[in-house]
């Protein structure tokens, strides 16, 4: 240091500048800052895409759990074992479980005179929120039956994917059919 002072000013400033071009040809943190400026946006990313994956897989399963449940009604299972509203969402909870609360599984079961009369409006509120209407309406032979079955999902990254309040989606799996001929009601065998 005491040798930096007794040197001429040009002597310094030289000395100055060296270290300075020393310092700007350094590249040893160059890799962490650069990735410290994409880390955020790439991980971003990633959950984006394993949230978006995850949100499909549970549709799919969701409409497995409707069609497999829909059976015991258009098959005329549930109304000759007299299922009540709970034990149908129970069957369909069953086949749900796993991905699904089943707290969160509302199940909808109406029945309609044609299927040109069917309306399957989202029970949305014009605010985002869930509104349960809900009903259990099995129907007899012949007789024209949707199955709908709802839950919030909840969704942390991906918010394009939310459709209502509070960042959720409201997922749903449909079943159309008409209820088969299956007869007189019999009781189930003990």
């Amino acid at each position: 240091m005491l040798q930096l002072m007794k040197r001429p000013p040009a002597a310094r400033r030289l000395s100055v500048q060296s270290v300075m071009r020393g310092f700007v040809r350094k590249n040893d943190g160059a890799t962490a800052v650069e990735f410290s400026l994409v880390a955020a946006p790439f991980f971003l990313l990633m959950f984006a895409i394993i949230e978006t994956a995850l949100i499909f897989f549970a549709g799919q399963v969701m409409e497995t759990a409707v069609a497999d449940s829909s059976r015991l009604i258009m098959t005329g299972q549930a109304q000759q074992q007299g299922f009540s509203e709970a034990q149908f969402k129970s069957a369909v909870c069953d086949r749900a479980s796993g991905l699904f609360d089943c707290g969160g599984i509302y199940v909808d079961v109406k029945k309609y005179p044609s299927f040109a009369s069917i309306s399957l409006a989202p029970p949305l509120d014009a605010n985002g929120v869930f509104q349960n209407n809900t009903q259990y309406q099995p129907g007899g032979e012949n007789e024209i039956v949707v199955v709908r079955m709802f839950y919030e999902w909840p969704v942390y990254v991906s918010l394009p994917l939310s459709n209502m309040a509070g960042a959720k989606r409201l997922m749903t799996a449909t079943a159309a059919f008409r209820n088969e001929p299956f007869g007189p009601s019999v009781a189930p065998a003990p």
